[in-house]
């Protein structure tokens, strides 16, 4: 699966395979950093990241949340512009 955006360095992906598990989230890296965030808060689900960096996906996350739960109902791959 493509990015959905990449931003300061950071790139968020969904993967939209088949209805992936609940609850609805994204998958963001930076560097050695990977996390999942929720969709419905933009709040940590899983594993670590840089205290900026995790504002910056919390922010894009709630910019989104619309187009991101969309993507996670439909399964229909959508690119995203990042945060300026």
């Amino acid at each position: 699966m493509p990015p959905i955006s990449v931003f300061y360095g950071i790139i968020i992906m969904m993967y939209l395979r088949d209805k992936e598990h609940n609850p609805p989230h994204i998958h963001a890296f930076y560097g050695d950093d990977a996390a999942t965030f929720y969709i419905s808060n933009g709040e940590i689900y899983e594993g670590s990241f840089p205290n900026r960096a995790k504002k910056m996906v919390k922010e894009f996350v709630l910019k989104y949340q619309k187009e991101l739960s969309d993507m996670w109902e439909t399964g229909k791959y959508m690119k995203l512009k990042g945060l300026e």
